[in-house]
């Protein structure tokens, strides 16, 4: 038997993961040497590394379907839009962060590199051709987390979070490493396209295969933290530093999504059957307990964590349908999910101080005697997450609701719409804080630069818009199915 040749890979095609990975090492060269104390060439150096790997991902891979690194990676349209969101997801954390941090003596250089190699990790997962390159992505990412989460390394809270979070991030990784070890076994390849051909022709070890897949779902459902695989969401979301915590609620979300289609919704789609009601269960769990403990939290990170759940849910009803609108539905609800709740940490960030953290919901009481603009993007973001119609987060529960009715599941959806009108009761009860009820004494005061502020603001209005006209991201996302 003669070896084919070796091919010269198409560096073009990972341009945008090439550039991350110079940028990185770059900024932390640059930060050793730098002598400002608020690592100031840092920030801007990493703030423009997002950008320009924003250009280049749409230039070079929207409309593009090639693989290249012996077909271990893949460019294409999905994967574009996934890549673009986490990047401007962590654009957005980046900026917000920047006051936060340095009040509390944690704006180091590391905290940017770190987070860059941590984005670098979800690109690669997310045009990941191969169990293997997913594999290193999503490693890569979850380490740099794990760290990010620890970086307070005076508080006990934080600590307890990052040892909680590598615990159980660890024991997920195990299991999807396994369960990837399985599915090699049985078919003798860890290339996606080649698992998903050998599955229509499989006969021996079907059983084998069956046990592979439910350590896959296993691996996914943890990144994903649905039920009953949450045990480490609410306590990172609260121990973690909230600039980290809009990073794992927001970026590694849309990453996780990425994880799915190209690991189960791709290469293990003839197995629809299968993972379908593995699934079905995961999000039954996931909006029966998100919506019921959601009700009774008094700290605004930790409700947003359990809402989480809930919204986890309705991604999983996209994933249900098995079809490219589900996917696109999907993928919809989870790129403006994320901006939705990017902007409402941002809010956290914008009234803490150094020595308080605003994240009890009493905080907000009075808030728009305090700053009727930020009171006013409180309202976007929490009506949005309710989904009442015409908000852009009503258009994601609508297509992921017609998506899974489609597919005749009728009675999930209908279960879906309670635990929406549930959720309403949570969401809603911020804004009356913020409209209707009065603060003991003065509350927190908004802090932050003016250019946090105008950037929060934008973030808001961009929810705000969305739901306005949304069709322009819906065709995207359609598009990029094929649909």
């Amino acid at each position: 038997m003669i070896d084919e040749p070796f091919k010269t890979p198409d560096l073009m095609l990972a341009l945008p993961e090439i550039w991350m990975l110079f940028m990185a090492c770059v900024v932390l060269v640059v930060d050793l040497f730098a002598s400002d104390r608020d690592h100031t060439p840092a920030y801007w150096l990493t703030q423009i590394t997002l950008a320009v790997a924003v250009v280049l991902t749409v230039q070079v891979q929207w409309g593009a379907d090639a693989t290249t690194f012996s077909g271990t990676y893949v460019a294409d349209s999905v994967g574009s839009i996934l890549k673009v969101s986490v990047l401007v997801l962590a654009f957005l954390g980046f900026a917000y962060s920047r006051d936060y941090m340095r009040d509390r003596g944690l704006l180091i250089g590391e905290y940017y590199m770190l987070g860059l190699f941590s984005v670098l990790g979800m690109m690669v997962t997310v045009s990941a051709h191969s169990m293997l390159t997913l594999y290193l992505g999503l490693e890569l990412m979850s380490l740099c987390l794990y760290a990010l989460v620890a970086m307070d390394r005076d508080s006990v809270r934080s600590s307890e979070a990052a040892m909680k979070y590598f615990v159980l991030g660890a024991l997920a990784s195990g299991m999807l490493l396994y369960g990837m070890s399985m599915i090699y076994g049985t078919t003798g390849s860890l290339d996606l396209a080649a698992i998903r051909e050998a599955v229509v022709e499989l006969e021996e070890n079907r059983l084998l295969f069956l046990f592979g897949l439910v350590f896959l779902v296993v691996g996914v459902a943890f990144k994903f933290g649905a039920v009953p695989f949450h045990m480490w969401v609410p306590d990172v979301y609260h121990g973690a530093p909230t600039p980290v915590t809009l990073i794992i609620a927001t970026a590694s979300k849309v990453a996780a999504v990425g994880l799915f289609l190209r690991l189960i919704g791709d290469g293990l789609q003839p197995l629809l059957a299968d993972w379908q009601q593995m699934i079905v269960v995961l999000a039954v769990l996931s909006l029966i307990v998100g919506n019921t403990v959601a009700l009774v939290q008094t700290n605004i990170k930790r409700m947003l964590a359990y809402s989480t759940f809930n919204h986890v849910g309705f991604i999983f009803l996209g994933f249900i349908a098995g079809s490219a609108e589900g996917y696109a539905a999907a993928v919809f609800y989870a790129v403006t999910y994320s901006l939705t709740v990017a902007a409402a940490f941002g809010v956290v960030m914008l009234l803490s101080s150094k020595g308080f953290e605003a994240d009890q919901l009493d905080d907000f009481r009075g808030l728009n005697d305090r700053s009727p603009l930020f009171a006013l993007v409180m309202l976007i973001l929490m009506v949005s997450l309710t989904g009442i119609p015409g908000t852009v987060g009503f258009y994601a529960k609508w297509m992921v609701l017609k998506a899974v009715v489609e597919t005749g599941f009728i009675w999930l959806a209908v279960l879906a719409v309670v635990g929406a009108v549930v959720g309403a009761f949570y969401y809603l009860r911020i804004v009356r804080l913020c409209y209707f009820d009065k603060p003991e004494g003065e509350g927190p005061q908004p802090t932050g630069s003016g250019g946090f502020r105008a950037l929060l603001a934008a973030n808001g209005l961009s929810i705000l818009l969305l739901g306005i006209f949304p069709g322009t991201l819906v065709g995207l996302c359609m598009a990029a199915f094929g649909v």
